[in-house]
């Protein structure tokens, strides 16, 4: 996996991108060359169990509402 690559300022970068509901898996693909499943991966890893699962439901809920969201 790439993110096992990435210096630790790069993955807060990265978190803090998916995290927010502004920036879409594609513009952290085209930043940061990072798939989909990768940044779900590299979330996992990174954060606390709950939180992951409370971002992941936002993010289920923001692409069922918005065709062109993560």
């Amino acid at each position: 996996m790439k993110s096992e690559l990435l210096d630790p300022a790069t993955v807060d970068e990265i978190i803090e991108m998916a995290l927010s509901d502004h920036i879409s898996f594609e513009q952290i693909r085209i930043l940061h060359g990072l798939r989909p499943d990768e940044v779900k991966a590299l979330m996992r890893q990174n954060l606390k169990p709950g939180s992951y699962r409370a971002w992941r439901r936002r993010v289920r809920a923001f692409a069922e509402r918005r065709e062109v969201y993560k």
